[in-house]
């Protein structure tokens, strides 16, 4: 299964067969070409970043594409003491995804979500679809329904 195909079915799954995603032919690799290409604005972007609390527990932190993780924020949401950030070629091998496709959902195993709250200062945001040209819309609200996220102040000063 191709990787915007598992997140399809994940999709499925968790009963939002009604999300669609989309695809073009440009890049959507980092923040800004997302942002150019669906035509919103980086704040809307949604960054999904895979950190690994205290050397053992993976995580994913969804979070607006305008703003930048706070590792230690973030292990405290889940009661954690430390996190990094995993680095690429461990997501590509564990979960099948590369840096600017990884998607919110999509995961084998359970992969606990932690949301930064400014996500929810927008309407939708946009995620990768398990590459970096595949993308979908979501409510925050609904996306925390989906990685049943964790809401808390993850950004960086």
């Amino acid at each position: 299964m191709n990787p915007t195909e598992k997140v399809r079915n994940a999709l499925d799954m968790k009963g939002a067969s009604d999300i669609e995603i989309r695809t073009v032919e440009d890049t959507i690799f980092t923040v800004e070409d997302a942002a150019r290409t669906i035509g919103v604005d980086s704040g809307e972007i949604l960054k999904s970043l895979v950190l690994v609390a205290d050397k053992v527990r993976p995580f994913i932190v969804l979070m607006s594409g305008s703003n930048r993780v706070d590792a230690k924020l973030a292990a405290k949401a889940i009661g954690g003491n430390r996190a990094r950030m995993m680095p690429p070629d461990e997501v590509l091998e564990r979960y099948g995804y590369h840096v600017g496709g990884v998607p919110p959902v999509g995961y084998d195993g359970e992969m606990r979500a932690v949301m930064d709250e400014d996500l929810f200062a927008h309407g939708v945001v946009w995620a990768a679809a398990g590459t970096d040209h595949a993308f979908f819309p979501v409510e925050p609200g609904r996306l925390q329904e989906l990685t049943g996220g964790i809401r808390a102040r993850v950004k960086k000063d």
